[in-house]
């Protein structure tokens, strides 16, 4: 069993290329763990059908599905173009103002942010992903600043732009934001990732927020800016605010530099194993996908480590949303977590894990050393909350963690924790050892050579009570 059932999530980004039911469904059964859902596009009917497909396919595998709520947020882009091209040259000076709307051939562009109510004089400007770097001369007007071009190329149409030493201030929420947080909120979504978070008070506005129309999603911190990896302080802090980080590894390799991307993986997958948060791993691990039917070994590599790192989950975006080969995409990322898996060990982190709870924390490292030393098939852990099941993934056990719980809610947000496989059962006394039994003859939990039972790790404790959790039992199934 263990060596089938991956421990390292899938997260994949749900777009054009999957936009049909039977799509979503192939996904899934293919090895998707959650969706995620890029409100930077589409409309609220989309996500709706969506909504509606991966909730039906994930009744059909019998076990939960995550659905993730991506907010745009301050997302900064050039306004349309003529001719959706622009070229400039080292030394051209350009202004970028907000309150155009056509351009027209000039070296006067619309933009669709307010720059010149953020930025300073000397701050960098980074356009079209990086490739046009710039730097702020002049602060023109209310709505207008004069920027110095860096290097040769071309612009074009509502491309993005980054502001690494910019300080937002707080403003990381836009109005179009909190309409879909609103939205979000009717939908029940499981996670909601805020994007370009630059300190722990971003966490705690959103939490805020969420809390105001009744949410009780969890909270996703994209870590993308500068300002956020500034310090491995401010990087703790944003995790300790957090209920999970998101390596945002796209716009912060714009922002803060190619080379810094692995280092801050590695600190930002260690501090959530360390404070016992959910950590996910995005952008390009199969960038090579979108076109082609297999990965590189560059991005086979980049999967590897992340599951040697501990990642709780790994993300495909235009691998699925817009690729040629989604399913194969979803296929491929599977086949290099098992065999990563199966051949090495989680890499070891050097802090003592310290969750909310030391308690929780406590009957976790039990329940994880127990079941290495009596070589158990499973962790099966009964959980009203949640917070038992993601104590004992923190620990990175080397076996299924087979979460059981009478709350749909708690389950949806376990689908995307380490090695969790979470099932929605009516509470009784015996819904843990139940549940077990029901596995084992339906072959989803499979015996070993050398044994006629499965042997089985059991974590309970008070029914329906947080923080009850004092019971570890070892049962023959």
């Amino acid at each position: 069993m263990s060596r089938l059932f991956k421990r390292t999530k899938i997260l994949a980004t749900i777009g054009p290329a999957v936009f049909d039911k039977d799509k979503i469904e192939e996904l899934i059964m293919a090895g998707v763990n959650g969706c995620r859902m890029n409100f930077s596009h589409g409309s609220y009917e989309e996500r709706d059908q969506h909504i509606k497909w991966i909730r039906e396919a994930a009744a059909k595998k019998g076990r939960s599905v995550a659905i993730l709520q991506d907010l745009q947020g301050p997302k900064i882009r050039l306004g349309e173009l003529k001719d959706n091209h622009f070229d400039v040259k080292k030394g051209d000076e350009l202004i970028l103002d907000f309150s155009i709307q056509e351009h027209d051939g000039t070296n006067v562009l619309p933009v669709q942010y307010n720059l010149a109510e953020r930025m300073k004089v000397g701050e960098p400007l980074f356009m079209f992903d990086g490739k046009i770097r710039s730097k702020v001369t002049e602060i023109v007007s209310k709505t207008a600043i004069k920027v110095e071009v860096e290097n040769d190329g071309y612009l074009m149409s509502k491309k993005g732009l980054n502001l690494p030493d910019t300080d937002f201030g707080g403003d990381v929420i836009t109005e179009k934001d909190m309409a879909d947080i609103e939205f979000g909120a009717s939908r029940d979504f499981d996670y909601v990732a805020m994007s370009f978070v630059q300190s722990a008070d971003d966490i705690d506005k959103l939490r805020q927020i969420l809390l105001a129309h009744g949410s009780t999603a969890q909270v996703i911190a994209k870590i993308e800016t500068k300002k956020a990896i500034e310090s491995d302080e401010k990087m703790r802090a944003i995790v300790k605010a957090t209920d999970g980080i998101m390596v945002a590894r796209g716009d912060m390799a714009v922002e803060a530099g190619n080379e810094v991307v692995p280092i801050v993986q590695r600190k930002l997958i260690a501090l959530c194993r360390q404070y016992g948060k959910m950590v996910i791993v995005a952008t390009q691990m199969m960038g090579s996908m979108v076109d082609n039917p297999e990965p590189s070994r560059a991005e086979v590599s980049d999967v590897a480590n992340a599951v040697i790192q501990g990642a709780d989950a790994v993300m495909l975006s235009d691998e699925t949303a817009n690729g040629k080969y989604p399913i194969e995409a979803v296929k491929e990322m599977k086949k290099v977590i098992l065999y990563t898996q199966n051949h090495t060990r989680i890499m070891p982190i050097k802090s003592e894990i310290t969750g909310e709870y030391e308690d929780y924390d406590a009957v976790a490292d039990a329940a994880a050393r127990l079941a290495e030393k009596i070589e158990a098939d499973v962790i099966l852990c009964e959980t009203s909350s949640g917070a038992t099941a993601a104590a004992i993934a923190a620990q990175r056990p080397n076996v299924p963690i087979i979460t059981v719980t009478s709350n749909a809610r708690v389950a949806g947000q376990l689908a995307l924790t380490y090695a969790n496989s979470a099932f929605v059962r009516p509470f009784s006394e015996t819904y843990g050892i139940d549940l077990a039994q029901e596995l084992a003859e339906s072959d989803y939990l499979k015996k070993r050579e050398d044994r006629d039972y499965i042997l089985a790790v059991i974590v309970s404790g008070q029914p329906n009570t947080v923080g009850g959790t004092d019971t570890i039992q070892i049962r023959k199934v």
